[in-house]
């Protein structure tokens, strides 16, 4: 499983954060993938879902371009989580 689907997610997330309500949140949540991104056991999935939970509700009054970021960022995350083993 390759560990820069979340590298790529904290970027895309970075390039939202201005467009979202929540601007430090969805900077802090970047920050948190970028971290988990480095360690050495990945994210499991109950990390992962609630990760995208929080992509979900940033979502909630993001301006066209953030959404797009987000949706991005949704995919990354997706994209790692498929080779995360267990459920």
């Amino acid at each position: 499983m390759s560990r820069e689907h979340l590298r790529d997610a904290a970027d895309a997330l970075d390039r939202a954060a201005d467009g979202v309500a929540d601007t430090d949140r969805a900077r802090t949540l970047a920050d948190s993938l970028r971290s988990l991104a480095e360690r050495d056991t990945g994210p499991d999935h109950g990390r992962l879902a609630r990760i995208e939970n929080a992509l979900v509700e940033l979502r909630d009054g993001a301006d066209d371009e953030a959404a797009a970021a987000l949706d991005e960022t949704k995919e990354h995350v997706e994209a790692y989580r498929e080779n995360v083993p267990g459920v």
